[in-house]
């Protein structure tokens, strides 16, 4: 309870506005609405252990605070940035004096990616028998940072960066709260909503900072970033945000959109992210997606990485830029990455087979002897250079991985097949190549 100096301390505006029922909280219907997982739980009384995932600001510590309000259970709040293994042990006694008295408890674990895995493996007996009902926190993906021991006990809920809607209701409250309307224009509302990036908490951080300017002044969208800060972007080059705007990027340039991606690029170097990561990856592309469809595109990536290298940030980011956009509107093949992957399944599975002797060397007079290199027909001495010889092992029939797409200079490269096919099988039915 707090005492009377307590009630009388000034409070951020973002802890005035923490929601007391589970109706007020915003953006979040999905898991709260009746027939949501939640709201269900809710309303039969009855939780089991959940592991929330969402980002920054969404609501996980309200939420938790407030299930355990509606299901009358002792809400016991720990950091896993600040406790250990002790402060777990007096938690657990306490719920286990609670229990004997006929009250639960429900453990919120905050940032619980943080705990090692010591201390996740710490709370699987107390979950197991129902000595706590646990609440986990995490903005990292539970696949990756909680033991998978610990989620197979949880049901894992993801909540959602707050969107427009959400982030306007708070806005709402806010101004309802203070008694005044904030000074900006509707672009600029627009643009705070932007730059709060989906977290509710630094909405309202924003917005106190808004409305405690002195009154008369309307703010537009280019003044706003000189009264509030910036946001840093949301991004762990460790973690999933990493992994998720890679992937985001490499897909869009598979899909030929040079706008989008430009966009995740830009999204990428403005969280931080090395420039010689995406060169690397911008690489990768050029040749698992474009491949010979048009070499060029190995040679622009290449040059990108050459150009950062030599003019440094920002100026070089425009060449990684120019890469991207080349990839992004090249003509597409896989062709080659199939191929390559075609030919290591089978090399796998025939095994250590000696290449046919016809192409094999014979440096010695025992290996002439043995049969080494006979028969061998010397492309060049061919007509049109080809002699149509079979260069698979003895006991492997003839087989085809490289089948090239009808794009680009690969369409070129289908017709060299085709024509060399043609007289290999010429050769083969005894004709004259």
């Amino acid at each position: 309870m707090a005492t009377l100096f307590e009630s009388q301390a000034p409070r951020p505006l973002a802890d005035r506005l923490r929601p007391e029922t589970l109706e007020q909280v915003v953006g979040q219907d999905h898991l709260l609405d009746p027939d949501a997982p939640l709201g269900r739980m809710v309303a039969k009384g009855r939780l089991v252990s959940l592991i929330l995932w969402g980002p920054p600001g969404s609501g996980k510590t309200t939420i938790a605070r407030l299930l355990a309000d509606k299901t009358d259970l002792a809400f016991e709040p720990i950091s896993a940035v600040f406790a250990g293994v002790a402060d777990l042990r007096k938690v657990f006694e306490r719920a286990r004096a609670r229990r004997q008295d006929g009250r639960g408890t429900l453990l919120f674990v905050d940032e619980i990616h943080r705990f090692n895995k010591a201390q996740q493996d710490a709370l699987l007996p107390f979950v197991e028998d129902g000595t706590v009902i646990l609440v986990g926190a995490t903005t990292e993906n539970p696949s990756f940072e909680v033991n998978a021991a610990l989620t197979s006990r949880c049901q894992v809920l993801v909540l959602n960066r707050l969107d427009k809607d959400a982030l306007d209701d708070l806005l709402r409250r806010a101004e309802a709260d203070t008694g005044n309307t904030l000074p900006l224009d509707p672009d600029a509302r627009e643009a705070l909503k932007d730059m709060a990036d989906g977290d509710g908490r630094f909405l309202l951080n924003m917005a106190e900072e808004l409305l405690a300017l002195e009154p008369g002044k309307t703010i537009d969208r280019g003044q706003l970033a000189d009264v509030v800060q910036r946001r840093v972007p949301v991004y762990d080059k460790a973690d999933e945000g990493h992994y998720n705007l890679i992937s985001a990027l490499h897909k869009s340039v598979r899909g030929s959109d040079p706008d989008a991606s430009l966009y995740w690029l830009a999204r990428m170097l403005d969280a931080g992210e090395g420039p010689l990561y995406v060169a690397r990856r911008i690489v990768r592309m050029a040749i698992e997606d474009i491949g010979l469809a048009d070499p060029q595109a190995l040679a622009q990536c290449i040059a990108a990485k050459d150009t950062y290298d030599f003019l440094g940030s920002p100026e070089g980011e425009l060449a990684l830029a120019q890469a991207v956009i080349y990839c992004a509107t090249a003509p597409k093949s896989n062709a080659g990455y199939k191929a390559y992957s075609a030919a290591r399944r089978s090399a796998r599975e025939h095994g250590s087979l000696t290449p046919p002797k016809h192409i094999l060397n014979a440096p010695t007079k025992m290996m002439k002897e043995m049969g080494y290199g006979a028969n061998y027909d010397y492309d060049h001495d061919a007509p049109d250079a080809f002699s149509g010889q079979d260069y698979f092992p003895d006991e492997m029939t003839r087989e085809r991985y490289y089948v090239p797409v009808e794009r680009g200079f690969e369409r070129e490269i289908g017709k060299r097949l085709e024509y060399w096919a043609k007289l290999r099988d010429k050769r083969g039915a005894g004709g004259d190549t």
